[in-house]
């Protein structure tokens, strides 16, 4: 029976997610040579060659892939062995590292922490705000438990190293300024919205989200300023710069502002959070999964 090697095939992954032998000696703290010299074991060990030259770079053979496949079932299994063990060692206690973009923390990881300091004080819950890349690098860097993001920038449902848990599909409001013709419009269509000036961020998932929902509706919109702060935004609609479309959860209220429900085609962001797959059964980041899903519910009831 073969001899396999974690930590070697743990090298090999990584060459596959970052592409080069120096990409992944700097992920690992190793140096060139000491990966090279790895892989060469793991194929001599296995009996088929991982690697073959391709100009400057090397790319994994279809032997390669065979094995990461069958490997990403054992880092699972590994996963899950881990969770289980701080489950039998910590009880319900212990300490759950989030990675959260900016208005998930306030609107889901917030309300979630207040539950578990209540139904379960033993639980530490450590956040990290951070952008949807960079969150998922965290993750699978072993630096954060848990990260939420929005769908359309996490891992796919098929990415064998995470494990997804939708929590929201947060509506998308449009901001007018209280003077706005339209503002007291009870049926506002966001196509209605066509000939106004918008406000939204110059790249970025925002701006690639308001892009994808004015598109939807039969129009690309004109952008007239652009800002990542929702107090910015917020700011430059109450003074009249223009109009802008606001997710519910974090929505700025102003009073020069009127936020305005869209009818038949509202656009919605959907949240997702995400762990290294076979971590969702550990006790303590279960609990904080539960946290955040009567969260992102207690939301869903606002609308």
């Amino acid at each position: 029976m073969t001899e396999w090697d974690i930590k070697k095939l743990q090298i090999l992954r990584t060459l596959k997610e970052r592409g080069t032998v120096t990409a992944t000696a700097q992920a690992l703290l190793m140096t060139p040579s000491a990966v090279s010299q790895q892989l060469s074991n793991l194929a001599r060990q296995v009996g088929v060659p991982l690697l073959e030259a391709q100009g400057r770079r090397v790319r994994l053979t279809d032997a390669a892939h065979l094995v990461l496949r069958h490997a990403e079932a054992v880092f699972a299994q590994l996963e899950l062995a881990d969770a289980e063990l701080a489950g039998y060692v910590r009880g319900e206690a212990g300490e759950v590292r989030v990675g959260a973009f900016s208005t998930a923390v306030p609107a889901l990881v917030v309300p979630a922490v207040r539950q578990l300091r209540a139904a379960a004080p033993g639980i530490e819950v450590r956040v990290r705000e951070a952008e949807a890349a960079e969150a998922y690098e965290l993750l699978s860097g072993g630096e954060v438990d848990l990260a939420l993001s929005l769908a359309a920038h996490a891992p796919t449902a098929r990415d064998p190293k995470f494990t997804r848990v939708p929590l929201l599909a947060d509506p998308l409001d449009v901001a007018l300024p209280v003077g706005h013709p339209l503002a007291g419009e009870g049926r506002l269509r966001l196509a209605d919205l066509s000939g106004e000036q918008w406000i939204f961020g110059g790249s970025g998932p925002w701006s690639e989200i308001t892009l994808a929902a004015c598109e939807a509706a039969g129009f690309v919109p004109e952008q007239a300023h652009s800002a990542a702060g929702w107090t910015a935004i917020m700011a430059m609609v109450e003074a009249g710069m223009g109009v802008a479309l606001v997710p519910r959860m974090a929505a700025v209220r102003r009073v020069g502002v009127a936020m305005c429900v869209l009818d038949g085609d509202q656009p919605r962001r959907h949240v997702v959070a995400a762990v290294r797959k076979g971590a969702e059964a550990g006790p303590s980041v279960a609990r904080v999964l539960d946290a955040l899903r009567d969260a992102a519910g207690a939301l869903g009831r606002e609308e």
